[in-house]
């Protein structure tokens, strides 16, 4: 009910507003009008050294404007994608008079909106080495009866990693269904107290600490042994995902990584605020969640600031900044308990800016991002360009519209009328309804696999027509890259050890 009442707050206000916008002559006024409810529609300039691939995009006006930028180091792998991932250059969002062409809410949609998904999910609460709880939901198809994969299934497995407040939005549970459709094997990781994850200690999980995340991957690697590992991060989860794949380098078991909407730069994200509607959302959605751990809470941490703060960093200070309860100090210390406040908060940004061990990650991670998104902010201060244009193994989706894991189209909105019009068969709904985003994340996923495959088929060719490939050196060539898939059931043992998971089902 209360993300109804937000919900209907936030559109009656930007409805507003943002349709008087289309009456100024001049993009300027639009922007100055906008920018407050974070809509602002400044294209960014590409700077030299890019490896770009724009597509010039039109409305029934004939107004021309870039629709994708594709930003990255040139490289083989790049001019692979650029050939083999057609969604990268299908982009047409939606302009004119829709709410659909709105940042703001489409946004809000995505995030709010319920939606009525054809899946199911299948809970596995996974016991850590500390005695905490976090879960993994599996999504199956609500028609199939058997609700365990079996061991021996060779399908890939896609983990999802939400937003890190918890709330499992329009767009996850979209993005399962797709998954699914094209044969994946969805996995959604809920942090300790997230989506109804029982808390059984009193450590909470940091912003950007990746623990709980290896433990949950080496889980994912014992239960599939045979599947490949892909990791798909919305909005601000992305700082959890970059954060495993620096600090574990090429030891993370995964193929490749997709970033929808990321939020680079966390600590100036959470120091600059957002605009006071979605602040105000998100921060009572938090005391909401940890409301019902106040009392174990307030073992740890000063519950009444925590439950006083106005704003993301307060909360996040009143949860990880503070050294303890200092209820009884004395009135003159205030000064030296700010001073020490915020010496914490710059230590515990240390730890856990996702982008501190960037230079490590060792695997092709994709991000999508749109100019207007409303959350991440303006596109100049928040987008690492510079490390998109010198890091090989980042690729960058860059948008001029879409907003926050929007990114309508007029595809989608075609069939989002017809649906309310008229009766489609659920294939129809299914092909043509999948958000554009979870397309190019797929594409990416299946471009990238083959382009590794006919790299290791070619280094094998190579090692033939060398003389390394007949008798006994080609059974020695085999034997190496066989024994490297199997470091995994070697520790297994320890895995099992660890993990006491429990089966639950919900909806």
């Amino acid at each position: 009910m209360l993300g109804w009442l937000v919900a209907l707050c936030i559109t009656i206000l930007v409805v507003l507003i943002w349709p008087g916008s289309k009456y100024f002559g001049t993009e300027s006024k639009t922007d100055t009008l906008l920018q407050g409810l974070g809509l602002s529609q400044q294209a960014a300039k590409d700077k030299a050294g890019r490896c770009a691939s724009d597509r010039d995009g039109s409305d029934s006006a004939g107004e021309k404007s870039r629709a994708v930028a594709f930003i990255c180091k040139p490289s083989a792998l790049a001019n692979y994608l650029l050939k083999h991932c057609r969604t990268f250059s299908h982009f047409a969002p939606c302009l004119g008079w829709t709410w659909r062409a709105s940042a703001f809410l489409q946004s809000v949609y995505e995030t709010c909106w319920p939606y009525d998904s054809p899946i199911q999910f299948v809970r596995d609460n996974l016991q850590l080495s500390d005695d905490g709880l976090v879960a993994l939901d599996w999504a199956v198809p609500s028609y199939q009866k058997r609700r365990r994969t079996s061991s021996h299934s060779t399908s890939p497995v896609l983990l999802i990693i939400p937003n890190a407040f918890g709330k499992i939005t329009r767009n996850v549970l979209k993005l399962c269904e797709a998954a699914l459709s094209h044969g994946y094997l969805p996995a959604v990781f809920n942090r300790r107290s997230h989506n109804g994850t029982p808390l059984t200690t009193l450590k909470l999980q940091q912003f950007g600490d990746p623990a709980d995340l290896r433990e949950a991957v080496r889980y994912i690697r014992y239960r599939q042994p045979a599947g490949r590992l892909y990791a798909v991060s919305e909005s601000t989860g992305s700082g959890l995902l970059l954060s495993y794949l620096g600090e574990c380098g090429s030891s993370s078991y995964v193929t490749a990584a997709v970033c929808l909407s990321p939020v680079f730069r966390c600590q100036s994200w959470f120091e600059n605020g957002l605009c006071w509607p979605l602040q105000w959302a998100l921060v009572l959605y938090q005391k909401i969640c940890l409301s019902r751990y106040k009392t174990v809470l307030g073992e740890t941490i000063q519950t009444d600031t925590l439950f006083s703060s106005c704003s993301l960093r307060g909360l996040e200070e009143s949860l990880f900044c503070q050294t303890g309860l200092t209820n009884s100090a004395p009135a003159a210390s205030s000064g030296t308990s700010v001073s020490n406040t915020s010496a914490a908060w710059e230590a515990y940004w240390e730890r856990n800016e996702p982008l501190r061990d960037v230079d490590e990650v060792a695997i092709p991670v994709l991000s999508v991002c749109a100019k207007d998104d409303p959350i991440r902010g303006d596109t100049q201060s928040t987008i690492p360009l510079e490390l998109f244009e010198t890091n090989p193994h980042f690729f960058l989706l860059l948008t001029e519209c879409g907003g926050h894991c929007g990114f309508s189209t007029h595809l989608e909105e075609s069939v989002f009328g017809a649906v309310g019009s008229a009766t489609l068969p659920n294939s129809a709904i299914v092909r043509h309804g999948t958000n554009w985003s979870h397309k190019a994340l797929l594409e990416f996923f299946r471009a990238t696999t083959d382009f590794f495959a006919a790299e290791e088929r070619a280094k094998q060719l190579a090692a033939r027509r060398k003389g390394l490939g007949g008798g006994a050196g080609g059974r020695v060539f085999r034997h190496r890259s066989v024994s490297t898939c199997k470091r995994m059931p070697a520790c297994s043992h320890n895995i099992h050890a660890i993990y006491n998971w429990q089966r639950s089902y919900t909806r």
